[in-house]
């Protein structure tokens, strides 16, 4: 895989078109701000099930929401990536682009990808940027994850079947000072997305941010 660097003379050459909708007209139109939720977590921490009965609730609440799923990504845009320290770190940088893309269309982005590593999440966080990024720690124990195993990766990491299996083969580093922190193994699932939830209009709240945004996005 070759990764052009932001630094090339390729990229001398490219310059942003800017069109006349900005952010907050978008805002205004959705009637809520926009922002990213990133939540990270071992395999079968229950991320994707928490992600898409939040965006359920957010959708039936009238805020225009989608989830981008770390699989499901694996299977188109993502699909030549594969799980080397450095496939994950551009698994990270395709979903951030692709989040903050839909930030700067209004939306509430809830991504939902293991994204193991610090240093990783901390790049999403930049390239989304600091106002409209939420991490979420999705905390269910290891134990409980490779109890559930429902896609039976677990069986396979332990019997050497699954190379670089995070929690296994693999290491996971938890993130210092989540935004919110998720128990899915003793919270119900309802719990957990009421939780979020609040988080969302706290951040979000039913008015859009107008001309004191932080990041005077246009698409």
């Amino acid at each position: 895989m070759t990764t052009l660097s932001p630094n090339t003379s390729l990229s001398a050459n490219i310059f942003r078109t800017r069109g006349r909708i900005r952010l907050a007209d978008r805002q205004r139109l959705f009637g809520h701000a926009a922002l990213t939720l990133w939540l990270t977590g071992l395999s079968g921490a229950g991320k994707s099930t928490i992600a898409y009965a939040l965006e359920d609730r957010l959708v039936h609440a009238g805020m225009s929401s989608t989830v981008l799923d770390g699989d499901n990504l694996r299977h188109g845009l993502n699909r030549d990536l594969g799980f080397s320290a450095v496939d994950r770190r551009e698994n990270i940088r395709r979903m951030a682009e692709v989040a903050r893309l839909m930030n700067e269309a209004g939306m509430i982005v809830v991504c939902a990808c293991i994204s193991p590593f610090r240093s990783d999440r901390e790049m999403a966080r930049e390239i989304i940027g600091e106002p409209y990024f939420a991490e979420i720690y999705v905390s269910t124990a290891l134990n409980v994850c490779e109890a559930r195993d429902c896609k039976g990766l677990y069986a396979k990491a332990r019997a050497g079947q699954v190379a670089h299996f995070t929690g296994i083969s693999a290491p996971y580093e938890p993130p210092s000072h989540p935004a919110l922190a998720l128990d899915a193994g003793s919270l119900r699932l309802e719990e957990s997305v009421s939780s979020l939830f609040g988080l969302v209009l706290s951040c979000c709240g039913p008015a859009s941010r107008e001309e004191g945004a932080e990041h005077d996005y246009f698409i």
